[in-house]
């Protein structure tokens, strides 16, 4: 039995439990958590993926996260993908969710924020590379042809929020 998640509808309601694995293959709704880590400079956390990684290898992300378990929160999701790739043990902020279309499947997203202010422990399983970046940065790096293509729209989507991120 593969991982499972929740099939949603598109208002973000549950239909029923699936593998993620089939419903990324019927493009099935379902949710994913993710996490922008800045530090206390206000740098972003930049990483590549690894390359033996079934999705996005060797790919660039400012973000980090995954797939939401069954009965777990955006938030809770966030928490516990924060713990497993990074090692940091913290409560993200939720800055908002949408639909997003997703180059592999479509799905909601939920968005959160963290300043990581205790030493990282990247698990290279996740994290091939990482550095922190300034927004400057980071707005270069996002249009080049490596970046993780949904992180783009992810990153567009932050910085139009309303409540400027990184006030927390």
């Amino acid at each position: 039995m593969g991982e499972l998640v929740e099939r949603v509808d598109d208002r973000d309601e549950v239909l029923a439990v699936v593998e993620r694995g089939e419903a990324i293959r019927q493009r099935w709704l379902h949710r994913i958590s993710t996490i922008v880590c800045r530090n206390g400079a206000g740098r972003f956390l930049v990483h590549r993926r690894p390359d033996d990684v079934a999705l996005f290898p060797g790919q660039i992300n400012w973000m980090l996260g995954g797939a939401v378990d069954v009965a777990e929160s955006y938030e809770e999701a966030a928490a516990r993908e924060l713990v497993e790739e990074l090692g940091v043990h913290a409560r993200p902020r939720f800055l908002c969710k949408f639909l997003c279309e997703g180059v592999i499947s479509p799905y909601w997203l939920g968005l959160h924020e963290v300043v990581v202010t205790t030493p990282i422990r990247p698990d290279p399983s996740e994290v091939a590379w990482h550095d922190w970046l300034t927004e400057s940065e980071l707005t270069d790096l996002v249009r080049h042809r490596e970046f993780v293509p949904d992180a783009r729209e992810a990153f567009d989507r932050y910085r139009a929020l309303p409540v400027q991120p990184g006030a927390m």
